[in-house]
């Protein structure tokens, strides 16, 4: 990988993108690599938290429209350069961290909704632009931003294609924390080593069961229990219960 970086450490694997001069706008290798790297972060057996960010002063521009034609047919594009990454990072039952550094617009708005958590910089904003260029959300944005806002703000964002910056974003539930500029590298850091240290495989089990938040209430129930059934059995519950009975603080495991 040479424009998107990878790094794990302390259970954390960050995900940066990397074209700081473009604000960390999209190209095909980059989007391609994106997707390696988030496969690479799940099969990681030493990975706990996945962090995606933007490398210089954007998160992410969106698509570069310097490499777009004007011939291109953008629902090929879609299917071939960016369905796969979003689909590689819903797949995933790891936590995934967006620490929004700067600007998230576009189709960089919609890898932001993509992920778990949405940490944003206090100068970091929002941006639904595909407007501004005569086209439609993409990348599942709609679909993420409906279920976080609601229709009715979510047709608002992306018609009118508005700034929505830090503190309205916290307002709206598009942001789980805003922190400040001089607190930015550690902030985000102790959230994503904090999410490391949980117990990974009930994360994971919260995140399919979320997947069937749609289900009758008969059938989700026998979801639970399966679901419960198979959290009763890892290390960390029984650490978790040991824990308590001793009155210290539990050391999960991720097993």
């Amino acid at each position: 990988m040479d424009i998107i970086k990878y790094l794990e450490e302390d259970g954390v694997a960050t995900i940066a993108l990397n074209r700081p001069d473009s604000y960390n706008a999209l190209t095909a290798r980059m989007l391609s690599e994106l997707k390696q790297a988030f496969k690479k972060a799940e099969s990681s057996s030493d990975v706990r938290c996945i962090v995606l960010t933007g490398n210089g002063k954007g998160f992410c521009s969106g698509q570069d429209l310097k490499e777009v034609s004007g011939d291109v047919d953008h629902g090929e594009m879609i299917r071939t350069s960016y369905a796969p990454v979003i689909k590689q990072m819903k797949a995933c039952e790891k936590p995934i961290v967006a620490a929004v550094n700067g600007v998230a617009a576009g189709a960089g708005f919609s890898l932001a909704l993509a992920c778990d958590f949405r940490l944003m910089h206090e100068q970091a904003s929002f941006v639904n632009a595909f407007i501004h260029v005569g086209l439609v959300p993409d990348s599942g944005n709609l679909l993420f931003l409906s279920r976080l806002i609601g229709e009715a703000k979510a047709l608002e964002l992306a018609v009118l294609g508005k700034k929505v910056h830090a503190e309205e974003a916290l307002n709206l539930g598009l942001a789980t924390k805003v922190i400040k500029e001089d607190e930015w590298e550690l902030s985000s850091r102790q959230f994503a080593t904090k999410l490391a240290a949980m117990p990974t495989q009930a994360i994971a089990l919260i995140k399919r069961s979320l997947k069937l938040a749609h289900l009758e209430l008969d059938a989700y129930l026998a979801h639970e229990a399966d679901m419960q059934r198979i959290a009763g059995k890892t290390v960390d519950h029984h650490e978790g219960v040991e824990a308590f009975k001793q009155k210290r603080k539990p050391v999960f495991t991720g097993r």
